[in-house]
């Protein structure tokens, strides 16, 4: 049970605390964390080379930094000290992190989204970079949520998203990290390392289709997290 569910990507920590709710009854159905990394990295199964499959494929067990202000690329830009308090307290949906991840040579990318209090990731592909780009991924992710769940989106300073007022006509307020401070919207960055986990950087985006995107958000969605009481997000 365990070992299935490591080459599907599931952290031990994932594994134990899932299996609990999966098991409720079964005593016998019991394994700690510590327990599977002392597995996973035995001289007994070494040879089997599971740590492949935890999140940074550490062979031994052991920040990122945001982007400056793009500042006359980003009109009416407003803060994240200016965002509303409730918006921290991940005690109500419709709360959004946003960002870019970059393929092969910086000229296509993957727009994602991740709603802060159920840590649901989802994702489009972007042909290039750019504003335009930006916007459209954002308007397919949000427009078919109703409105009480999409209230506000924090993003880091990428050029990319100078077009952010156009949210409004979502209902959608727009809010930004200080310069550098890519923790502040750590949620995101987060699942941003879960898609690299499929899709390493320096990959080429050229031929992943939206479809096999949708696959890989579906997979990520579906996996028990601890702060959600080893529930999914879907």
């Amino acid at each position: 049970w365990v070992v299935a569910r490591l080459i599907r990507g599931w952290s031990p920590e994932q594994i134990s605390g899932r299996m609990r709710l999966v098991f409720p009854e079964n005593p016998k159905m019991r394994i700690s964390p510590e327990t599977i990394y002392a597995f996973i990295y035995s001289e007994e199964y070494k040879h089997r080379k599971f740590w492949e499959y935890l999140p940074w494929k550490r062979k031994k067990r052991f920040h990122k930094h945001g982007r400056k202000v793009h500042r006359g690329r980003i009109p009416d830009r407003v803060s994240i000290h200016s965002r509303p308090v409730v918006v921290e307290g991940r005690e109500q949906f419709g709360h959004w992190e946003g960002d870019t991840v970059e393929g092969k040579g910086h000229k296509n990318g993957i727009h994602t989204e991740v709603e802060r209090k159920s840590r649901f990731l989802a994702a489009c592909k972007v042909e290039k970079i750019d504003s335009l780009c930006a916007l459209e991924a954002q308007k397919k992710i949000f427009s078919s949520l109703p409105i009480h769940a999409r209230k506000t989106v924090t993003l880091d300073n990428g050029r990319e998203f100078h077009l952010h007022q156009e949210l409004k006509m979502l209902g959608i307020n727009t809010f930004f990290c200080d310069p550098y401070s890519s923790w502040q919207r750590g949620t995101n960055e987060y699942h941003n390392g879960l898609v690299r986990r499929y899709l390493p950087k320096k990959t080429d985006f050229t031929n992943l289709t939206q479809e096999e995107l949708n696959d890989i958000v579906s997979e990520i969605n579906s996996r028990p997290r601890k702060c959600l009481g080893f529930y999914t997000p879907k």
